[in-house]
This record gives structure tokens, C-alpha cells and sequence, in this order.
């Protein structure tokens, strides 16, 4: 029986496990990325293991989030990640370069290698034919210092494509339509490998595209193969002596099997509030709209860029309506001023951002009241955009290009048949905003600059046997990390200082959660399905610690949030009888007894919620190593105990 190219992959970087669908593995890490949101904190966790130098083949620290300076706070922080890479050995990409999802597809990714980042959307490397996972901050630390980066070994589901594309239907047409398939919980547990004579037609930015929006499926990330296409894109980047052919066997055996045609895809848009509530253009209509941005590490290629550029030469941005475009990388601005065609997008009024994730995580741009808005991105969460009430639609850079124009939510086939985009035999090579590490013999030397709103990691303590609190919040099903731990500008400087980031925990949910959970000093919250879908922010997870959350009890999780909770110390339970939870209530008086040895022995754990007299039985499913994790109190403490 031959091997799926997921199973060739991890299969060839296990260091611990086996291969097993279902059990826990430990898998060796290649590279890792971070980025400025989420990379103070991972690189305050990887000074605290005093680990001197990483031990990865290749680790990037990228600033793309922050960048909108306002006060000290983030440029305090793009010093500290700038002079912590310089001494341990991590490549520095600066403000300015580009995306990290972007830059690492064109500068540093390699087919058949595995990457870890501190962002969801990692699996974008996926689209090289990388085994490329998002993950908490602290993972990414751990991996940095050598240590494996453990997952379930995933179900593989087999994406089978025929046919090719029409004319101005495009990759992110293919990604809403695998997502109204599977849904956001459909990915959970599996990786999603996509094959077939359809990926022939696709070019490795538009791979990239589908596995980037992989992760809204839940998924633990999106592949395609390594071939003759790859190759091109590589040899363009100068980088081909990186290239190896990567594919299935023929006769490889898959957990499911999805079939699209190419073909039959139409334009489609993800209507508020979730990427999974799809519906084609068609249907949607003409809708009038008030603002489009266009970017983000989904669609901010060279390629996406070269087709709006030629949708809006010559013309004029309707006045109803805002265009902003923010090129993926300092790279893809280049070109674009090189060949002429950033000249055709000024002249037809639109906005140029710089080269940085922007209003994909509410830093700018965010639409007027009630406003409708078409944005290239990957998420519409309710709120994300800066605006409450604002209305976000997910279309492909064709749709949002000529609504642009029109004013209205437009059909780009309309356009009539689509010119013949194809990449450059050779990209513009200048990496000269990227800062290498120092030298290990001169790393002794190098200062840390901290800033004063760079705070330690929060301190964490060993299970207790026995936790009496209160249920400090109770909220539904579909909890993403926006609701959790809000982005945005006015919060995500505070990511560096967990005391004063966690005063806007859940205040989307709730606005005086932050006061009551500290002033409770503990307390267990409670949720429903998939809770914690959405980003790898690991502050989801450490905000809640630092106001005493001691136990997260839930219908279900998202995957990367519940490895954070674990890595924070937090107990992740789950309800053995969904309808359980309707037993609780905000407020309620719970009481869990003989904890460490429930989990020791992977029994099931009793709530007694102490209020109504009922006894509420949960599973805490965790693996050996997991649950030394959580008996040591977090990943932190236990690294540290096993170094």
C-alpha cells in the first residue's frame, strides 16, 4: 500500500510515536517562523529555557502585524525581536519586507520540509509541499531550541481536482467551496491534500492561496505536491537547487476523498460573519457596496496583484467606494513599480498600503458603520474589522477589483474572457531588508533592548488536586480567538504585556469579564462547539491564565487553542454528554476533587456544580506527555524540568 505525501513527510521527521492515526507523535521541526504579534512573547519563552543559540535549520522572525506605530509599544518591540534574533541565531526580517507567510514562500520555504509559525496561517508553505503548521508561540519556542513539536497524527483527506479554472474564477473561489463543503469544524483532526491533474493548472501562488484559507477549515494544515510547477516558481525565485519532486503514491489510501472540477467553480463570496457561509456572486447580487481591500497573506501575490492592476488600468474607483491594495511583500512592490503596473493602480484612485497584514487584523482601514466591505482575506469574525457592525465579505481579488469600479457586488465575468497572467521567469532578488543573525563567536555581545511594556511570561504553578471557583463565563458555540483575546489597533500593542492585554479579554463576549474573573482569583469558563477556532494566538490561552482561569470546559475545541490551554496549564475538559451543557449556568459554584490523579490515570473528571446539586461527568483526553505538561503546569515549567 503506497504512502500519501502527508504520511511521506511526517513519517520521515518522526522522533517520537508512531505512525498511527489518532496517536500523539513528536515530529522534528526544520524551520520556524514568527511574526511581531505573536514573537515577543515566544521569544521571552525561548530566553527563559536558556537555550543560547536555535537549533533549527532555518528560523525567521518576521514584522508584519505591528506596524502601525501610534506609541513606543510596537516599536519597542520590532527592537527586542530585532536584537533577540541577532544574538540566537534567528534571520530578522524588518518592517517594510513583507508579509511572513508571503516572504517565506518566496524566500525560505522548501519542498518536503516542516515549518511551525506562531500564526494560524502558516500552512500557506503548504503550497510548496511543506508540512507547514500553525501553533502557539510557546511550541514554536520549544522548537526553536531543538525540542519536537508534537500533533495527533492526522486523518488525510484527498482533495481531488480536474479540469481547470474559467476565465476570472480563481483559487479563492476553490477555497470557499471546499470550505462550504467541509465547513470551519470539517478540517479538524486532518490534513487536506490536494490532487489530481487540476493542480497542473495551478501556479504555486494559487496553491498557496488554498492552503493559506486551509486553516479556517479547522484543518492541521493543507499540501499540494512538489513538481515541474514548483520547480519554475523556485527557479524564478533563484532558489531551484532547493527543489525536490514530492506526490503520493499512486496507490496511496486516503481517509476521505472530496472531488472538484475546476470547471464547474464560480465566483463566490464567505457572507458574514464566518468564512464557511458561502454563496455565489450570482446569488448574492448586485449589492451595493462601501469599501474594498485588497492583500493580505492570502492574496497578495505578484500574480493577484498583475490581475487587479489590469481590471482597474484606465479607470476610476467608483465614488461610493474606498479601495485600499497592500502588496504581500516588499518584493511584489517592486515589481509592480518595475513593470508599471502600481502606476495603473494609483491612477485609478486606490489606496497603497505598505507590504503588512493591515486590516485583515483590524490595524486600519476599518469600514464606516453598517459598512459593507469586500476584502480579499481569510477571516469575517464579527467585529475583526475595527467596526462593529461592519459587514465583511471574503471574495478573490478578480471580484473585489471590479466591484471596485462598479460600486456593486460584480460577477468578473463580466470582464469577458480573461488575458493570460503568467508569473516572470525571474523575480527582482534584493534581500537586503532581511538581517542576518550574528555570528555565534560576537552572539555574547549583543544587547537585548527591552522596552517598558515588555512584560515576563505570566507565572504559572502545578495542577492542585482539588479546584473550588465559580464559572466566571459562559458563552455558545463557535468561540473564535477575535472573541477570546480581541486583534486590532488600540489592542494588539499590548500583546508584550499580558497584565494589560488581559483587561480586553472577552469584552467582545462580555465587557466586564476581565474585572469579575480577577476579582473571583479563579474560576472555569465554559463554552460550546469548536471553541477557540480561528488564530494561533497564544494570548487566548495567557490572558485567561493571568485572571485565574483554571479549567476550560467545552462541547469541543479548535485545535491550535487547545494545545494552548495545555501549554498554559489550563485544564482543556469537554463535555462526555453534550447536553451537560445545559447544567451550568454563569455564576454557578463548581467543584472538581482528586484532579491529579484523574488526570494521571486519563479517568474521567466530575464536575459538581454545587449550586444545582448535579454531578457533570467530563473527559480530559490527554497523552503522556500532555499530561505532564498540565501536572507541571504548563509547557513552560516542564520544558524547563526536562531540558
Amino acid at each position: 500500500m503506497g504512502l500519501t505525501l502527508t504520511e511521506k513527510i511526517l513519517n520521515a521527521h518522526i522522533v517520537d510515536g508512531e505512525a498511527v492515526r489518532g496517536s500523539e507523535i513528536g515530529i522534528r521541526i526544520d524551520q520556524t517562523l514568527t511574526q511581531d504579534a505573536t514573537g515577543t512573547m515566544a521569544y521571552l519563552e525561548f530566553e527563559a529555557m536558556g537555550i543560547p543559540r536555535v537549533r533549527t535549520e532555518k528560523s525567521v522572525a518576521y514584522i508584519d502585524h505591528n506596524t502601525l506605530q501610534s506609541g513606543f509599544e510596537n516599536a519597542d518591540d520590532h527592537r527586542f525581536i530585532g536584537s533577540i534574533a541577532k544574538k540566537h541565531g534567528v534571520y530578522f526580517s524588518r518592517p517594510g519586507n513583507g508579509i511572513c507567510h508571503q516572504v517565506h514562500l518566496e524566500r525560505f520555504g522548501i519542498p518536503g520540509k516542516t515549518l511551525i509559525g506562531s500564526d494560524s496561517h502558516t500552512p500557506t508553505g503548504g503550497g510548496l509541499g511543506m508540512i507547514a503548521i500553525g501553533a502557539g508561540g510557546l511550541d514554536v519556542a520549544v522548537a526553536m531550541g531543538g525540542g519536537a513539536y508534537y500533533i495527533t497524527y492526522p486523518k488525510i483527506v484527498k482533495v481531488n481536482l480536474t479540469g481547470a479554472l474559467s476565465s476570472w474564477c480563481s483559487a479563492k473561489d476553490v477555497i470557499l467551496e471546499v470550505l462550504k463543503r467541509l465547513t470551519v469544524k470539517g478540517g479538524v483532526g486532518k490534513v487536506i491534500e490536494y490532487c489530481g491533474e487540476g493542480v497542473k493548472t495551478l501556479s504555486v501562488p494559487e496553491r498557496a492561496t488554498i492552503t493559506n484559507m486551509g486553516a479556517e477549515l479547522g484543518a492541521t494544515t493543507s499540501i499540494f505536491p512538489s513538481d515541474e510547477i514548483t520547480k519554475e516558481f523556485l527557479k524564478a525565485q533563484k532558489r531551484e537547487e532547493v527543489w525536490t519532486a514530492l506526490s503520493a503514491d499512486p496507490d496511496a489510501v486516503y481517509d476521505e476523498v472530496v472531488e472538484i472540477n475546476l470547471s464547474e467553480i464560480e465566483p463566490a463570496a464567505a457572507c458574514p460573519h464566518s468564512p464557511d457561509n458561502i454563496k455565489s456572486v450570482s446569488e448574492i447580487g448586485n449589492m451595493k457596496i462601501d469599501q474594498v481591500c485588497i492583500g493580505s497573506c492570502t492574496n497578495s501575490s505578484l500574480l493577484d496583484m498583475l490581475k487587479v492592476a489590469h481590471i482597474l488600468k484606465g479607470k476610476t474607483v467608483h465614488p461610493d467606494v474606498s479601495l485600499s491594495i497592500a502588496p504581500g511583500s516588499k518584493q511584489v512592490l517592486n515589481m509592480l513599480a518595475k513593470c508599471g503596473a502600481l502606476s495603473d493602480l494609483i491612477d485609478a484612485g486606490a489606496r497603497i498600503l505598505e507590504s503588512a497584514c493591515g486590516p485583515c487584523i483590524g490595524m486600519g482601514q476599518s469600514p464606516n458603520s453598517k459598512g459593507i466591505s469586500l476584502r480579499t482575506f481569510n477571516r469575517n469574525f464579527e467585529g475583526r474589522s475595527g467596526t462593529k457592525d461592519g459587514q465583511i465579505y471574503l471574495v478573490s481579488p478578480e471580484v473585489a477589483a471590479v466591484s471596485a469600479l462598479t460600486g456593486v457586488l460584480t460577477d468578473p465575468r463580466t470582464l469577458g474572457e480573461m488575458p493570460k497572467f503568467e508569473l516572470p521567469e525571474e523575480f527582482i532578488i534584493n534581500d537586503n531588508m532581511v538581517v542576518p543573525p550574528a555570528p555565534e563567536s560576537e552572539a555574547g555581545s549583543v544587547e537585548i533592548l527591552r522596552g517598558p511594556n515588555i512584560k515576563p511570561f505570566p507565572k504559572t504553578s502545578p495542577l492542585e488536586d482539588e479546584i473550588e471557583c465559580k464559572c466566571s463565563l459562559k458563552v455558545g458555540d463557535n468561540i473564535t480567538t477575535d472573541h477570546i483575546m480581541p486583534a486590532g489597533a488600540k489592542i494588539l500593542p499590548l500583546r508584550s504585556n499580558i497584565p494589560a492585554i488581559s483587561k480586553h479579554c472577552f469584552t467582545v463576549c462580555d465587557e466586564s469579564f476581565p474585572e469579575r474573573a480577577e476579582s473571583l482569583g479563579k474560576s472555569i469558563i465554559v463554552g460550546g462547539a469548536n471553541y477557540g477556532q480561528g488564530s494561533s494566538r497564544e494570548h487566548a490561552a495567557l490572558a485567561p491564565l493571568h485572571l485565574g482561569v483554571k479549567a476550560v470546559l467545552v462541547k469541543s475545541f479548535a485545535r491550535i487553542h487547545r494545545a494552548n490551554l495545555i501549554n498554559a496549564g489550563i485544564l482543556p475538559l469537554t463535555f462526555k454528554n453534550e447536553a451537560d451543557y445545559e447544567k451550568i449556568a454563569q455564576g454557578d459554584d463548581l467543584k472538581i476533587e482528586n484532579l491529579i490523579a484523574s488526570v494521571k490515570e486519563g479517568k474521567d473528571i466530575v464536575i459538581k456544580n454545587i449550586t444545582t446539586g448535579e454531578e457533570i461527568p467530563c473527559e480530559c483526553d490527554l497523552s503522556g506527555r500532555t499530561k505532564a505538561i498540565i501536572l507541571s503546569g504548563g509547557l513552560l515549567s516542564y520544558t524547563k524540568e526536562n531540558i
